[in-house]
């Protein structure tokens, strides 16, 4: 860490090589590493709303930063930069998508600590060394994540040199039977989520061990054979269970890295201000109600992380703290800041997000080197003008509390890149505005702004406008000179006119006038032929331009909520539309000019007035998810069989509308992964349902069901079903209501074997008291053909055995497609048209019979 302040062409050596680093989306890396270098908090847990992020499809990503270091060389600036990248685990690729955002604490004083720490591990490796070491790619690294293990791997470490030895994800307990001297060569041991209730008492034999993870587990003491480990630098213990005081760690003297993140500890000992080399420390998400007093005296302490605690006011002494650069008090109940954090004047960020503060002191600018300022969802009804003396300002969000103007001299912010001051009340936007020379991030989403002033054209950085839910009236014209603008979003205003010059901002990417009063769809809306989102729902559009087809590049467009009566055949021209909602519309039909659009995948049409099931969707075999509920809609009765020719449909949502029955072919829908049908008339679910194997959601509430297939335990993938509303006998309404497929399952199982034991008495009580006569009729209302064959086998048999033979073989022939339980009420049918009264007696005293059993 370099004392001496980073100069503006330094920060943008970083944030260059940071920019080349986010065009590769997918890297690898290891996960204590990520814990080490995440300011000690866990990626998968609350990462802050407030991050500085750009999301520019295709383009260079902008990464905000905490500049700790002066990294003059482009190496070293690179390995800096692939280290706070890498998300999650040592040998798998986890791919980001470019929407991803880069989150502003990211690059903080523990990265640089982190990559010192393991130079310093092993001095003796090369940097190229030192890479595959990172990535697992060398002799240093044994790797054995996910292994299934249960026992310590005690022939693994003869390997000569093995120094950072990986066993997250196993079940291992102890090191039991590991020869002692075998581990002495560890410096790095990652035992994450091993179900660990304690560490082992042979952890006190690793007196070169530098890093420690043992998180995730559930350990509920720290014990007394960690102080053994005087040479360890990080240690990780979050995500576990320890409720007592964290005792016994200040005999650690060397520990620079310390993450109790997300366990139960309500204080934190006197101690524990013994560890005068720790940089980092993470005790986010705990029980404590003070600020321990003695965390003020850790001298080197760089990084702080109390969020997600019950503290409510800071100590005095927190003045000593004199190196903190990152203090993170996220979700506490703080009603004030003591002036002495003031003092603190190397800090360069601080999170204050969800406490009950209500003003911030005018000593705030003595943060000359404060670059992240995050005060959201607090009770701020104004922050002193003195805020500009906070000139190396980078990041400042006050979402979400009570201003009514912006900080006065807020335009003294020359480096500010983004400013969010959502969710307030504030009126107007200053002209002065337009010297924020730096900007790239406006947000002021849910305010009472009425105009924009077109001063803002000066601010020719700007990437994000967030003006949603305002009062705006007139769109400002100044946005349309950005020429670096590609993300502008206008929902919930009262614009009714797009004006022309919109139509010079072709680098427009993403555009939302969702909920405005827009009457038509701009002609000069056409002309952005680089725009890939348009959101113009809630409007009161009723036809759509043809030169719509001049917007190549546009995959998603929204136009539900208007007024179109019919489908706009114009879109039908944008083949490369992946996503389409035309939903609360007064669509009736759907044009053949459809499957022009071979890469749409998602198409909503809900409530909309066809008169039919639209079998030109059949068409798309591109499409992924459909919906067509009907709520508000004019209800569908059919569909149709043709819908199996969509074979790469995941989810379908047919719900609200009147459709009797599932198509025939409905199984052929093989990657069907949800569906949603309730609110129907569905009286029988067809056999070929029980091949969607892939389905996982499956929701017939509200139909006319009165029988569950007992195939349906062989959809294994079936996680979520809703079965309540139907007059359901088999199984009962009550085996349904729990929602659990097993118990279904196990229901109608031991239903068809009882129903397989009835029939099979029911064939004995017709072969036994049938007369030839009768028989001969019952074969024809069963459509069971005697042939010359069966009579000439049979005519040694006695009737009975005859009988029973060919009941047996009708059985066997029907018993694929129909039921037990259906082939005895189609027999029953039958006995009583021919007028087999004294057998249907005995039937019947059988049924009450076994009606009585309960199985």
């Amino acid at each position: 860490m370099s004392e001496k302040e980073s100069t503006p062409e330094e920060i943008e050596d970083v944030t260059s090589q940071l920019r080349e680093e986010s065009t590769s989306w997918s890297v690898e890396e290891s996960g204590f590493i990520k814990e080490s270098s995440s300011s000690l908090k866990e990626a998968s847990d609350g990462t802050p709303s407030n991050q500085i992020s750009e999301m520019r499809p295709r383009k260079n990503m902008l990464g905000i930063h905490d500049d700790t270091s002066t990294s003059s060389s482009g190496s070293k600036a690179k390995r800096f930069s692939e280290i706070i990248t890498r998300p999650d685990s040592l040998q798998s690729k986890t791919e980001i998508s470019p929407s991803s955002s880069l989150s502003i604490t990211g690059m903080t004083a523990e990265y640089q600590a982190f990559l010192e720490t393991l130079e310093k591990i092993s001095p003796q490796l090369s940097e190229e060394s030192q890479k595959g070491f990172a990535l697992g790619l060398d002799n240093f690294t044994v790797n054995l994540k996910a292994k299934g293990l249960q026992e310590f791997p005690k022939d693994i470490l003869k390997t000569n040199y093995v120094k950072y030895l990986n066993l997250d994800e196993n079940k291992i307990k102890s090191f039991k039977g590991v020869d002692p001297s075998d581990l002495l060569g560890l410096e790095i041991l990652s035992m994450k989520e091993n179900g660990l209730s304690s560490l082992p008492s042979e952890i006190q034999l690793l007196h070169n061990l530098k890093t420690l993870n043992v998180s995730h587990n559930q350990i509920s003491h720290i014990p007394k054979e960690l102080s053994q480990l005087g040479n360890i630098r990080q240690l990780f213990l979050n995500n576990n269970c320890i409720e007592g005081s964290p005792s016994g760690l200040e005999s650690l003297g060397n520990l620079e890295i310390l993450n109790l993140a997300k366990n139960k500890l309500r204080h934190i000992p006197d101690t524990l201000s013994s560890l005068k080399k720790l940089r980092g420390l993470n005790l986010e998400y705990n029980q404590l109600t003070i600020f321990p007093k003695a965390l003020c005296f850790l001298p080197k302490l760089i990084s702080l992380n109390l969020t997600g605690n019950l503290i409510s006011s800071l100590p005095k002494e927190i003045k000593e703290l004199k190196n903190l650069e990152k203090l993170l008090l996220d979700h506490n109940k703080l009603t004030f800041l003591a002036v002495e954090i003031f003092r603190l004047l190397r800090m360069k960020e601080l999170q204050l997000t969800d406490n009950k503060l209500e003003v911030i002191s005018h000593k705030i600018e003595n943060f000359r080197e404060l670059r992240i300022l995050v005060l959201d969802k607090n009770l701020l009804k104004d922050v002193p003008e003195n805020i500009s003396h906070c000139v190396m300002l980078e990041f400042l969000s006050l979402s979400d509390n009570k201003l009514t103007e912006l900080p006065k001299n807020i335009h003294k912010l020359k480096n500010l890149r983004k400013l969010h001051i959502n969710r307030n009340n504030i009126i107007k936007i200053p002209e002065d505005i337009s010297h924020l020379n730096n900007m790239f991030s406006l947000e002021f989403a849910g305010n009472i702004i009425t105009d924009f002033p077109i001063e803002i054209k000066n601010c020719r950085k700007i990437t994000k406008v967030e003006l949603s839910y305002n009062k705006i009236i007139y769109f400002p014209l100044g946005l349309c000179a950005l020429e670096s603008l590609y993300y502008l979003s206008f929902n919930g205003n009262y614009i009714s006119e797009i004006p022309e010059d919109i139509s010079f901002s072709k680098q427009l990417l993403h555009l939302e006038f969702n909920e405005n009063k827009l009457l038509i769809f701009s002609e000069h809306l056409c002309s952005l032929i680089n725009l890939e989102y348009l959101d113009l729902g809630k409007n009161k559009i009723k036809k759509i331009p043809p030169s719509i087809s001049n917007m190549v590049s546009l995959h998603v467009l929204i136009l539900c909520c208007n007024k179109l009566e019919t489908f706009p055949i114009e879109v039908c021209t944008l083949e490369n539309l992946q996503v389409l909602d035309l939903s609360e519309n007064q669509i009736q039909n759907i044009p053949p000019e459809i499957c022009n659009l071979k890469g749409i995948q998602k198409l909503n049409i809900s409530s909309n007035q066809f008169i039919y099931f639209p079998i030109e969707l059949c068409q798309l075999q591109s499409l992924e998810e459909l919906n067509i509920s009907q709520i508000n809609g004019r209800k569908l009765t059919r569909l149709p069989e043709e819908l199996c020719n969509m074979i790469q449909l995941k989810e379908l949502d047919i719900s609200n509308n009147a459709i009797r029955e599932m198509p025939r072919s409905i199984g052929e829908l093989r990657s069907l992964v949800s569906l949603k049908a309730y609110n129907n008339q569905i009286r029988y679910l067809p056999p070929s349902f029980l091949s969607l194997n892939a389905l996982q959601q499956l929701n017939l509430s509200g139909n006319n069901l009165t029988a569950l297939p007992s195939g349906i335990y062989n959809l294994f993938s079936l996680k979520e079903i809703n079965f309540d509303d139907n007059p359901l006998l088999r199984p009962p309404m009550e085996i349904c209501k729990g929602k659990q497929l097993y118990t279904i399952a196990r229901y109608l199982q031991r239903a068809d074997e009882r129903d397989e034991k009835i029939l099979e008495k029911i064939f004995k009580i017709v072969a036994t008291n049938i007369t030839e006569t009768n028989f001969e009729f019952l074969c024809q209302k069963l459509n069971l053909t005697i042939s010359e064959t069966d009579k000439s086998t049979m005519s040694t048999v006695s009737l009975r055995e005859k009988v029973h033979q060919l009941l047996d073989r009708w059985k066997m022939e029907n018993n694929l497609s129909v039921t037990a339980a259906a082939l005895r009420d189609q027999l029953t049918r039958a006995l009583t048209m021919i007028g087999a009264y004294e057998i249907m007696d005995k039937i019947t005293a059988l049924k009450l019979f076994t009606r009585a059993i309960k199985f």
